[in-house]
């Protein structure tokens, strides 16, 4: 993408994507693991709406408030904006419905990469603001380890 898209990292920890890339790039999280981590709840970032181009939750979707942080990506995006998902693919229920979910929360599915048994990469568009009420489907299974 080009350097000039503005991103905001949700759930950054050591904030490896924005020492990567050269665009700017907002980091938060809730543990500073990296000087340049703003420390706070993904549900409510200090940003301006409509002021970033790409959102990103990289393995970061583990609030027990999905909704509220998906709102709030789709609150500092600009409209047409990206909102990138990697996530452990066993977290998924269904992920039909998941998508489903997504639109009533003001996206459209761009792509989505579910060659994997281990992660699901979505790319999603946002397509205007969120609408009122919970989004049915809207869940993922809590993230389990396993020793190997």
């Amino acid at each position: 993408r080009p350097a000039s898209l503005v991103v905001a990292d949700f759930g950054c920890g050591d904030c490896t994507l924005a020492s990567s890339v050269r665009n700017q790039v907002h980091c938060f999280d809730l543990v500073p693991l990296s000087p340049r981590v703003t420390v706070c709840d993904m549900a409510k970032v200090p940003l301006a709406a409509e002021s970033v181009d790409v959102a990103v939750f990289c393995l970061a979707l583990m609030g027990t408030n999905l909704q509220e942080i998906l709102e709030e990506a789709n609150r500092v995006l600009k409209l047409g904006g990206t909102l990138m998902v990697a996530e452990v693919a066993s977290r998924f229920e269904d992920t039909h419905t998941f998508l489903k979910a997504m639109t009533q929360l003001g996206f459209k599915t761009v792509s989505k990469d579910l060659s994997s048994s281990y992660f699901y990469l979505l790319e999603f568009a946002k397509t205007g603001p969120a609408r009122p009420g919970p989004a049915p489907g809207l869940r993922l299974r809590p993230c389990l380890y396993k020793r190997r």
